[in-house]
């Protein structure tokens, strides 16, 4: 690839990609079914590509190493249509496509990678982005664009409290309102699989969205799987409440911060 080439490949990372289309969210209601208005996804996949094609000075052991910290986590961009394989060299599994359903890139939240004896990546694990929740796969090292994420989301269903932390640091916390009982937000280490803005920022979902690789666990005929996102809304009397179908809802001027600060490939975690 040349250098040129790269340049714009990094650019396209990071000012985002966009398209029209119409979704449905798991957790964006009372408890009745709602049709998501006309958004349009600003998924970006990580910004900084990592350094994968430095020529080795001294030889490597060939060995798998996990990656991220609290302060440093890693994205990976589908380049092409893939299949995920459930070892490295083993039998292809699912595939999935360069793009999403909603026609932005695919992107996984990367746990590992296997490096070979010449130092360089072959082979990355990944948190896949379909149902059902919290699984894990290999992606080969060709078909991915690997790229570093410095923010990190906590979402804390008892406190019902959502917090954006950037380089390990805190930097914004605020009240949410999250699943009812009947219909609770999944609970797990997730990431950011893509970003929605509304076309109707005073609407049920606010301003825009952070859609999560997280699908209800009960809610399960809803179109796409029943995806969870942390979005804003036309109800901020609710927010602190038990009371979605499993998205979680803060306040609009919020979301637009934290929509703002994050990129695809942060990692969520939900706990109780």
């Amino acid at each position: 690839m040349t250098t040129t080439l790269k340049r714009v490949i990094g650019r396209l990372l990071r000012t985002g990609f966009y398209a029209l289309l119409t979704v449905l969210l798991a957790g964006c209601g009372d408890g009745s079914d709602e049709t998501a208005p006309a958004v349009a996804p600003a998924t970006t996949a990580p910004a900084t590509t990592a350094p994968t094609t430095t020529a080795p000075i001294t030889p490597c052991a060939a060995r798998v190493e996990p990656l991220g910290s609290e302060a440093l986590a890693y994205g990976a961009a589908a380049r092409r249509d893939l299949r995920v394989y459930y070892r490295p060299g083993g039998r292809p599994g699912e595939r999935f496509g360069k793009l999403n359903p909603n026609s932005v890139p695919t992107v996984f939240g990367v746990v590992a990678r296997r490096v070979e004896e010449d130092c360089r990546p072959s082979w990355y694990r990944v948190r896949l982005p379909r149902r059902p929740n919290r699984r894990l796969a290999w992606v080969r090292a060709a078909d991915v664009t690997v790229g570093e994420v410095r923010t990190r989301i906590l979402v804390d269903l008892s406190e019902r409290r959502v917090t954006l932390f950037r380089s390990g640091r805190r930097v914004l916390s605020t009240r949410a309102a999250v699943g009812s009982n009947s219909t609770p937000t999944p609970t797990g280490t997730f990431y950011v699989d893509q970003r929605l803005y509304s076309n109707d920022p005073n609407g049920p979902f606010g301003p825009s969205a952070v859609g999560i690789a997280a699908y209800s666990e009960v809610l399960t005929g809803w179109v796409q799987g029943g995806p969870i996102a942390i979005h804003g809304t036309n109800r901020p009397d609710l927010i602190g409440q038990a009371i979605s179908n499993g998205c979680v809802r803060i306040h609009n001027d919020v979301v637009k911060r934290i929509f703002d600060a994050t990129r695809s490939g942060t990692p969520v975690v939900i706990q109780e």
